[in-house]
């Protein structure tokens, strides 16, 4: 994938490691009960070694957080309470949509209308980041 957005608590930290940095953790845990039992996974628990975004009711989930899903996933941005301030903030601060290339505000926009986009496509021999590939 690429880049995504998740719908968080209006004062929802992401979670760092000692050095600062952010913990990977995926939108959501992949493998039922079922998969683990058969020995789908190795590791310590929870999850296995997966970190997880906490599964908040929906009633909590108020703003828009992007983030990059190439690993488990990241922040990029701060958690904004519209799709439009998070889209401006992306576009404003030259948020990486793949690499080093920004993308547009529009672009942007779409993505989070969308819920995500690639990391990038290849059109006529052009690469293009995934956000300004997505139809708005």
């Amino acid at each position: 994938m690429g880049r995504e957005v998740r719908m968080v608590p209006a004062d929802w930290q992401h979670p760092k490691d000692a050095s600062g940095a952010f913990i990977p953790m995926r939108a959501s845990f992949p493998y039922d009960a079922a998969e683990v039992a058969e020995g789908w996974l190795t590791g310590e628990a929870p999850f296995h070694g997966i970190a997880v975004m906490p599964q908040w009711p929906a009633s909590e989930r108020t703003h828009f957080m992007m983030y990059e899903n190439t690993s488990e996933g990241t922040p990029i941005s701060p958690a904004f309470a519209t799709a439009e301030e998070l889209a401006r903030w992306l576009a404003e601060t030259k948020a990486s949509a793949f690499a080093n290339f920004p993308a547009s505000y529009e672009a942007w926009l779409a993505t989070i209308r969308a819920g995500s986009a690639p990391s990038f496509l290849i059109k006529d021999g052009q690469l293009i980041p995934g956000p300004e590939a997505v139809p708005s």
